[in-house]
């Protein structure tokens, strides 16, 4: 329900030419409801009117269209449209064509307010939706078109004195977007428009690219690397790594590929991956440390003891850890910070079990996330483990896809999980008991590919659902579709 407040303000904006007429009489307390209403309704010529004239020092995405007291619309789950961030961006230069020596003449001098216009946070899915919406990569792209517009028109009107605007963004770039970014980059760098990245996503990226664009970043600004997507191996990471560790207000480094295999080490791996233990020293702020696909069986402990900060966030997927590993683990530092934690891939049944469910222990108190798809664990180590999970008493998150369990199994963890009262999603595996001709165990590739009696996980939906019910639980989401639940974002949780 709308507060009166909000539906007031939605027929303010009804005329907008009226409103934008009004806005110089209206308190500056209305700007950032008017800029959530008008974004909303795609009222673009007041939304560029309020850009252009914003009272404030910053206008931020994350800030004004997120749930409120007057809306519970959070604009910020969903695509933005692409006229509400045209006339963002519209607005936004606007103020950057009128000189300094002009702002002060506008109404309350509320042209030279504006500072920071922080446009991060935008939903990015990757998946193609109504074509009137806008991406990340698009809004990124709009704005760096500006930024070298702004650049250019600076070096034909000399005489025009801007007030200057940082505008922080994600920046995601492949192949095909290196060079036009890196045109924005540089001429952001002596223009009024000051293009800030938080985040940065490289994909495919040559590494020679990919250490230009960090060259290019400021320090103060980046707080996540991401080069997940770049087979990079310990020799090209050892060349990135040394330009990465200068942003010493790093939080997030996301990294995928990085083999150290002591069971058949080589002179130059060794070097390599010395070398990148020691540039991970230098990092003072990291807090979400991502190594999946990366064979790091007995070493865990080398990578984990040059950190100079506890981690809240570690995703080791398919990383072939060893019980020696999950014990460094569960005894460091680390265990007792752990928000989220991701073991997928990593065969958890065995030797593994008994130090895994240690690690459990030790990360209990903090754990809201926890991600253990493909770990061949079936209903004997579920039960086993289930006294020590349920004391995970803050999780939201069960991620337990591809996993060989039975109805009886999954009917087990959802009773004890009563005692989890902030458990809101559960991503299940399809039953054992749904399948046919199941060998056994099942790799997880059979889990993952072969087809299910859709007749008899019908049932299983329904007494799941049932049972659900009648613990007073239907708000916590049980699922099967891993795809459509990603994983949570560290700095979401």
């Amino acid at each position: 329900m709308h507060t009166l407040v909000f539906l007031s303000t939605r027929q303010v904006l009804q005329c907008q030419s009226a409103a934008c007429q009004a806005l110089p009489l209206l308190p500056r307390e209305l700007f950032p409801l008017l800029f959530k209403v008008a974004f909303m309704d795609k009222k673009t010529v007041v939304l560029r009117e309020l850009v252009h004239t914003w009272p404030f020092p910053l206008l931020s995405f994350q800030q004004l269209l997120q749930e409120c007291a007057h809306c519970s619309r959070a604009l910020l789950q969903e695509r933005p449209s692409t006229e509400s961030m045209q006339a963002v961006i519209l607005g936004l230069t606007a103020r950057l064509h009128t000189p300094e020596t002009e702002a002060g003449t506008q109404p309350l001098c509320r042209k030279h307010a504006l500072r920071v216009l922080d446009m991060t946070g935008l939903l990015d899915d990757g998946v193609e939706q109504d074509p009137g919406t806008m991406s990340m990569w698009d809004c990124t792209a709009a704005v760096a078109r500006t930024c070298i517009a702004q650049q250019q028109g600076r070096t034909a009107e000399p005489g025009l004195a801007p007030v200057p605007v940082e505008v922080r963004v994600d920046l995601r770039v492949n192949r095909a977007s290196y060079a036009f970014l890196r045109e924005a980059l540089r001429s952001s760098a002596g223009s009024p428009l000051r293009l800030c990245c938080r985040d940065l996503r490289a994909e495919d990226l040559p590494m020679r690219n990919t250490v230009a664009l960090l060259q290019l970043l400021d320090a103060g600004c980046l707080r996540r690397v991401d080069l997940r997507f770049n087979n990079l191996g310990l020799r090209g990471l050892s060349v990135i790594i040394p330009h990465v560790a200068r942003f010493q207000h790093l939080a997030s480094l996301r990294l995928h590929y990085v083999h150290g295999d002591s069971r058949q080490p080589s002179v130059d791996g060794e070097d390599n991956f010395r070398y990148f233990l020691a540039q991970m020293g230098r990092f003072t702020c990291l807090r979400e440390l991502s190594m999946g696909s990366s064979l790091l069986s007995g070493r865990l402990d080398q990578l984990l003891s040059t950190l100079q900060s506890p981690l809240e966030s570690l995703e080791l997927a398919f990383c072939a850890l060893l019980p020696e590993d999950l014990r460094f683990l569960a005894r460091s530092p680390h265990a007792v910070h752990l928000k989220k934690l991701d073991l997928s891939g990593n065969d958890l049944s065995g030797s593994q079990l008994e130090p895994f469910q240690g690690l459990l222990q030790a990360a209990a108190a903090t754990l809201l996330h926890l991600e253990l798809t493909e770990c061949q664990l079936a209903d004997t180590q579920l039960l086993a483990t289930l006294p020590v999970l349920t004391r995970c008493a803050s999780l939201r998150y069960l991620g337990l896809y591809g996993n060989p369990l039975s109805m009886a199994g999954l009917k087990e963890l959802l009773r004890d999980s009563v005692a989890q009262a902030e458990l809101r999603t559960v991503v299940h595996p399809f039953p054992v008991d749904c399948y046919e001709g199941l060998p056994w165990p099942p790799p997880a590739s059979v889990l993952l590919e072969a087809s299910i009696n859709e007749e008899k996980f019908a049932r299983v939906e329904a007494e799941l659902h049932q049972l659900l019910l009648a613990s007073g639980r239907a708000h916590v989401l049980w699922t099967t579709d891993i795809y459509g639940r990603l994983a949570a974002d560290y700095f979401s949780l």
